[in-house]
């Protein structure tokens, strides 16, 4: 019988040097793995989905943005189920079953199919990032928390980095169904490792699972104008992001580059310039402030962006791995800039971000296929150009300096 987990005696949240810490911050991180490699181990297979089954990239987008969707639709649920019966329990039964439901992914029949399962695992995805943010800024000290979430993005972009990287290497030797199944057969390891290592709560208190109070918490932090403003950050930041990738396997298998898909597969090394951006900027951001980081973030984003415009590879190269690296070193600070501000109800206000988030790449990166089908590469610039602008204009002028330093 599943029960909660209660706050223990005298308990304090973990700091920077302590023994729980680096168990929470090491656990997070292999939860990162497996939820972004189950995620995105699709992406880079999208162009054989394409062939395999005779659609557009719009249409094989699908299979991306059904995943990101569904999960920013279970992000509140599953966060108000994390509230009732535990932070770990969530995580922990939320990565299993996603692994369960990868490892059915490539013997689908049909791209129907595949896009059911992908809706289905997205939907078992959502405990792990709506319950992580919270459950970090629960069992974390506030002067740590940025570099705590820091560290957990990290884990992100390398489960992203391995999903990718392996299903684009095992193209040139085997099936995309077989790309696919060792990818999840690497998720489905991680999430056991997961599952052994990850600590229990020391600072969670249940509370019983209501939709009217959850509106209302929802709602409290929707009145806030710097929340709002995160959480457009978040939807367009991510949006912007996953349209270059999505469509970046398309741009490096066509021409002018037709590079070998093991070949093409290696520009998503560059996600280890994210692994090493986020936490670096949530150390900038606690020392210094979050509202400098985060603008300085989103410009490298734009610069990225401008970089990867002219038909040379080198510039491509360069403008992705600077894009990259903006994106993570922004999603670092304003997620943990989101739990610094929630004073209380902290799983709601993360659950609230995270869903604007993947609603941002559901819409956004799968709206990108319309300007990449009309547009090609430039097309497709110009979509992540106005979405990056419009996420700086966001922060000049709904976070002030003044507001900033008080949150």
């Amino acid at each position: 019988m599943i029960t909660a987990q209660a706050t223990a005696p005298h308990a304090t949240p973990h700091g920077v040097d302590s023994r729980g810490y680096r168990a929470i911050t090491v656990a997070l991180f292999i939860a990162g793995v497996t939820t972004f490699g189950s995620m995105y181990s699709t992406q880079a297979v999208l162009p054989e989905l394409s062939r395999a089954f005779g659609v557009a990239p719009a249409t094989s987008a699908l299979a991306m943005s059904v995943t990101t969707g569904a999960l920013a639709l279970a992000i509140i649920p599953a966060s108000a189920m994390s509230s009732r019966f535990g932070r770990t329990r969530v995580m922990t039964i939320s990565a299993i079953a996603a692994a369960v439901i990868g490892l059915l992914v490539p013997l689908s029949p049909t791209l129907s199919t595949i896009l059911v399962l992908r809706a289905l695992q997205g939907l078992a995805l959502a405990g792990v990032p709506a319950v992580a943010m919270a459950y970090l800024a629960e069992e974390i000290e506030g002067a740590s928390l940025g570099q705590a979430m820091g560290r957990y993005i990290a884990g992100t972009t390398v489960g992203a980095l391995l999903g990718r990287i392996l299903a684009f290497g095992l193209l040139d030797v085997t099936s995309w169904r077989w790309a696919l199944e060792a990818t999840a057969l690497v998720a489905a390891a991680s999430a056991i490792v997961m599952m052994r290592m990850l600590p229990r709560s020391r600072m969670f208190v249940a509370r019983p699972v209501s939709l009217r109070a959850t509106a209302s918490q929802a709602w409290g932090h929707l009145r806030d104008t710097r929340m709002l403003a995160l959480f457009g950050v978040s939807f367009l930041l991510m949006g912007a992001f996953v349209s270059m990738y999505n469509f970046l396997g398309y741009r490096l298998l066509g021409e002018p580059f037709g590079l070998a898909p093991a070949l093409a597969g290696l520009v998503f090394l560059f996600y280890l310039s994210g692994t090493v951006s986020s936490p670096r900027a949530g150390r900038l951001a606690d020392r210094f402030g979050r509202r400098g980081v985060l603008l300085g973030a989103i410009t490298l984003m734009l610069v990225g962006a401008a970089l990867s415009l002219p038909p040379m590879l080198p510039t491509l190269l360069a403008g992705i791995a600077v894009l990259t690296t903006g994106f993570f070193a922004a999603h670092a600070v304003a997620s943990s800039w989101v739990g610094v501000l929630a004073r209380r109800d902290r799983a709601e206000a993360s659950s609230l971000y995270l869903a604007a988030y993947y609603t941002g790449s559901a819409v956004l990166g799968g709206g990108a296929g319309i300007m990449f089908g009309h547009g090609g590469w430039a097309g497709l610039i110009v979509h992540v150009a106005v979405c990056v602008v419009l996420a700086l204009v966001l922060v000049l002028c709904a976070l002030p300096r003044s507001v900033a330093r008080r949150g």
